[in-house]
């Protein structure tokens, strides 16, 4: 990874990383550009990296606080440097603030099913650009049960059942694990399906996907 480059967000090299991590080479070649935030230099994929939180910060300062893999009592003082240093884990220690870098880009945040219907009809209207398929990658504060997870996917095929351009992958990022459904068939079928796999997520990885995506 250490000759791919990121020009931009944290939260793209961090989804990017996980990506690469848990589905495999099969994500090594994303390259961090914009419209949408993660793609394929051959045109076959494109991912819009988002978030679904209330915009409050103190819920973000959790949100990142956990994506760093933290509190544990052992905690690295070298690694906790490193994080507040970055800008990204500024105020993580005492909870009152986050980094300055990320503070509005947290604010823009917007629960989940807003955030998909508005990603949905964004990448309708063409606004992604053209490739052969399109997936969306969402962060998610709120821990989702299986349930959850499936009406969401339900939720998603819905809106874009009649649609001609239309995620084909949704990918919702809790901080343990990492849902990716598939909407190929629900998008052939026309009716929803309750098809994803689940990767679990470790503090350990956590930690290592935050400090990675500082680099």
């Amino acid at each position: 990874m250490g000759n791919r480059k990121f020009d931009t967000c944290f939260f793209e090299r961090y989804a990017q990383i996980t990506l690469e991590t848990l589905l495999g080479e099969d994500y090594a070649d994303l390259v961090n550009e914009d419209r949408p935030d993660l793609q394929k230099p051959d045109k076959s994929l494109g991912i819009e990296v988002t978030r679904a939180m209330e915009p409050k910060k103190d819920v973000a300062n959790a949100m990142l606080k956990e994506m760093a893999g933290l509190p544990v009592e052992d905690e690295d003082r070298e690694e906790m440097d490193q994080i507040i240093r970055s800008g990204y884990g500024y105020g993580l220690q005492d909870g009152k603030y986050i980094g300055s870098l990320e503070y509005e880009y947290w604010a823009l945040a917007q629960p989940l099913r807003r955030i998909i219907e508005s990603k949905v009809s964004k990448v309708a209207s063409g606004f992604y650009g053209e490739f052969e398929e399109f997936g969306l990658y969402i962060f998610c504060k709120d821990d989702l049960t299986p349930e959850e997870v499936r009406l969401t996917l339900e939720y998603t095929s819905d809106l874009q059942r009649h649609l001609d351009v239309k995620y084909s992958k949704l990918y919702l990022s809790l901080i343990d694990r990492l849902y990716v459904c598939d909407l190929t068939e629900v998008n052939r079928l026309h009716h929803p399906t309750t098809k994803y796999t689940s990767y679990e997520i470790t503090r350990r990885m956590c930690k290592k996907f935050f400090l990675e995506s500082l680099e």
